[in-house]
């Protein structure tokens, strides 16, 4: 059965009353448009680098007003609404970078914490981390949709392929990864990494993306894209600010790829012999 998809490309702000205001207005464009299922980006509710200012204005999932609203707008429209990620109130003073995915009747069919968190030191002393600030997800999600069965993933997990090619052969035909990347990284690694994890598993590719500068400062890259299992791009925002685009999805194309190129049933098992370890890494105890 093929439906219609949609992604909600956003530039949130810092406030969260804005931030609803747009995902009402541009998924009620999608619904208009035919579009059954819709997925916003990482971070629909707000975009906000400073962490006092960030924790001030979240709330845990279950007193969260874009909980609410959202769970509301998905039984409004009858869709199935993705939400890619909210910033929630998670214990010990933590963070939950959370998905949650609400069905046509407004309620929650599967909740995802972002496993893979982004933690590097960068030449010039500059430092990252998330670790720091959010609690990590441990737990892959797959779920059934009226038309196909998704796995869900937020944003830098997209650089860990095992994650997709568990979902595939877990069933899979779709893979989502609702993003906030940056310009810089986005420029240089968005498209290929997309069209990758489409063709490596033979699946359609659904990811909603920020895009344009910030209220906060940072700059996103945007170009939300639906992408085929052969790795077309059927549908691709552009950089800037908010925008609705639309494909449609036939889940019997990930079947037929799968039998083009049979690389999940061809995958097999294989020992990795040890090795001396590089001299750098050597105990000097």
């Amino acid at each position: 059965m093929t439906f219609r998809a949609a992604c909600l490309q956003l530039r949130s702000s810092t406030d969260v009353e804005e931030n609803i205001e747009t995902v009402e207005r541009l998924a009620r464009e999608a619904a208009a448009a035919g579009a059954g299922y819709v997925q916003t980006p990482e971070m629909t509710n707000i975009v906000e680098r400073r962490r006092s200012s960030l924790a001030a204005k979240i709330e845990p999932e279950e007193s969260d007003p874009a909980v609410t609203r959202f769970a509301a707008l998905a039984a409004e429209l009858g869709i199935v609404l993705h939400i890619g990620s909210l910033a929630l109130k998670a214990p010990e003073g933590k963070i939950a970078n959370r998905a949650l995915v609400f069905g046509r009747d407004g309620q929650v069919l599967a909740r995802y914490d972002k496993i893979h968190l982004f933690d590097v030191d960068l030449p010039g002393g500059e430092s990252w981390r998330e670790s720091a600030v959010y609690h990590p997800g441990t737990q892959a999600v797959v779920l059934d949709l009226p038309w196909i069965r998704l796995g869900v993933s937020i944003c830098y997990d997209l650089r860990f392929p095992q994650l997709y090619r568990a979902q595939a052969h877990a069933g899979a035909a779709g893979l989502t990864a609702p993003s906030c990347f940056t310009k810089q990284t986005g420029e240089a690694h968005w498209h290929v990494l997309q069209r990758a994890r489409a063709i490596e598993n033979g699946a359609f590719m659904i990811s909603a993306a920020q895009g344009g500068r910030h209220a906060d400062g940072r700059e996103t890259f945007g170009h939300s894209m639906i992408v085929a299992p052969w790795g077309e791009v059927l549908a691709e925002a552009g950089g800037d600010g908010p925008e609705v685009i639309v494909a449609e999805i036939d889940p019997a194309l990930s079947a037929e790829v799968r039998q083009r190129i049979p690389s999940l049933a061809n995958e097999r098992s294989f020992a990795l012999p040890a090795t001396e370890q590089p001299a750098r890494m050597r105990s000097t105890s």
